[in-house]
């Protein structure tokens, strides 16, 4: 075991010189500071992760300082200095935030007591590290590394490790920030650390859900979120932040599911990540995979606060079948069955979301996603491809999900199959699923070259053939829309007759 939560006595160490270079923009932003900061006669540090993330050479977004001075006002005062925008994040602690270009930002704090004592009350050591902000000078900087709790020792080792056994407790959303920095690193949360969080895994449920979203999201925006989610189940954590995930554990399925329905919710985002993430032309089953520049860009596409369609389709992922224990029941022959799992999983994603604070337009993408997440499988019969008019209305009623929800298809396909793969099935539902991507894209492109334009509408239906404003007008429209989007029709005479039939054969109502 490391002994990891003795905190140790205070002490300086010198980095090696071969540090990574800091970003250029980052030092521009640094020296301005710090000439700002030597002609106040003020001593300020930078703290916290950005100095964890320059040990490691990772890009540092956004900068905390700590200041021997009052945090608030020297940050309005720098804030004018630099002509950015100034906030204060909370009066009572001495925390104010400097808008710095691109939208990056530096968050400023108060050393009340000394430097060790205010690094002390950070949450782990490899963010209780602090470099004098005078000791930056260019990009391969070659700072003084002051580290009273043996951070450097966690960043070589990799380790995440707990500031005391009460940790948590002053602070219950560390308890998934614990998981999400070893996501985000590739570290191991340490042994002594490990038994603590399962301990007060209780206490997350006491945490904002906007806070536990956040940490959330972004563990299943790293490379590796289905280990991340199974860190969290672990240590108790996943299922008290989506208690419905509980009764899903165990639960068995039909004999074409290798995994029960916890296991096979967890493998789906894990084949979301292989399938997304898609760097094989030659891998058997990568290969089969439709992987175009538009699909990237759609699913790059930001949804709400900085949060992309990718990701949520990974939540997606994880919520499918959240409903499938409630619906468990067998047909005449035996058969394991989940009638009505997609509906009642749609509402229970709701609930969760909501709960988590996502945005309602987030919110609602996942319920389509869940309700509509078997709809892929049943464009067409075995050994047949959807026809024009089954794609134009899969698109419709997906309700902007419908790309997302064909690669959440595929990864369902594969987490069900599991080493029980075969590969000639796989390719042949890889291939209905290309196909239904490819006729989408070629109409998308086409709309765009030449906007398909109303053959009729509504007045020429009241005033042609005598209708009432109503619900079947607008039934009739789809209908003439429907078959403009197949081919079947192309002018307005085309429309018109098409309506004559429909009305004679009574398919507007």
């Amino acid at each position: 075991m490391t002994s990891g939560l003795n905190q140790g006595t205070a002490r300086a160490k010198t980095v090696r010189r071969d540090l990574p270079k800091l970003q250029e923009d980052m030092v521009l932003a640094l020296e301005r500071v710090a000439g700002f900061l030597r002609r106040c006669d003020i001593t300020g540090y930078l703290v916290g992760g950005c100095v964890r993330d320059i040990l490691l050479g990772r890009p540092t977004r956004d900068l905390d300082i700590a200041l021997e001075a009052d945090a608030i006002k020297t940050g309005r005062e720098l804030a004018d200095e630099l002509g950015t925008g100034f906030f204060v994040m909370d009066e009572t602690n001495g925390v104010a935030r400097v808008a710095l270009p691109e939208g990056k930002h530096l968050d400023i704090t108060t050393i009340f007591d000394d430097l060790k004592s205010d690094l002390a009350r950070r949450d782990f050591a490899i963010d209780a590290m602090a470099i004098r902000i005078d000791d930056v000078k260019d990009r391969a900087f070659s700072p003084t590394v002051i580290d009273p709790y043996d951070g450097q020792r966690d960043v070589r080792e990799k380790l995440v490790r707990a500031l005391g056994e009460s940790a948590f407790r002053k602070d219950p959303a560390r308890l998934m920030r614990a998981v999400r920095l070893a996501c985000e690193l590739g570290f191991s949360i340490e042994e002594e650390t490990f038994d603590i969080i399962k301990r007060d895994a209780h206490l997350v449920s006491d945490v904002a859900g906007e806070r536990v979203r956040d940490e959330l999201w972004r563990i299943l925006s790293a490379s590796t979120p289905d280990q991340g989610l199974r860190s969290l189940d672990s240590l108790g954590l996943l299922t008290a932040i989506i208690p419905e995930l509980e009764g899903t554990k165990g639960v068995e399925q039909p004999k074409e599911h290798f995994w029960d329905v916890f296991n096979h919710s967890i493998e789906t985002v894990a084949n979301l990540v292989k399938i997304l993430g898609k760097t094989s032309t030659t891998d058997n089953v990568l290969s089969c995979v439709p992987w175009l520049p538009a699909v990237q860009t759609h699913l790059a596409e930001e949804v709400s606060a900085g949060r992309s369609r990718k990701t949520l389709l990974l939540l997606a992922g994880l919520l499918h079948d959240i409903a499938k224990p409630q619906t468990k029941g067998a047909d005449e022959d035996g058969r394991i069955r989940f009638l009505g799992h997609s509906q009642l999983g749609a509402k229970m994603a709701v609930n969760i979301m909501e709960r988590l604070r996502f945005s309602r337009h987030e919110v609602r993408m996942v319920q389509a996603m869940i309700l509509h997440h078997l709809r892929p499988g049943q464009l067409c019969s075995p050994g047949e491809m959807p026809t024009q008019r089954a794609i134009y209305r899969y698109f419709r009623d997906t309700e902007g999900v419908g790309i997302d929800l064909l690669y959440l298809n595929l990864a369902d396909y594969l987490a069900a199959r599991g080493p029980s793969l075969e590969i000639g099935d796989w390719r042949e539902h890889t291939e209905r699923l290309s196909y239904t991507l490819s006729i989408h894209l070629k109409e998308q492109g086409l709309m765009k070259l030449r906007p398909t334009s109303k053959l009729i509408d509504g007045h020429d239906l009241i005033n042609i053939f005598g209708m009432k404003p109503g619900k079947a007008v607008g039934r009739l429209l789809e209908v003439v829309r429907e078959a403009q989007a197949s081919g079947e029709v192309g002018t307005r005479e085309e429309a018109l007759a098409l309506v004559e039939r429909s009305l004679k054969a009574g398919t507007e109502s």
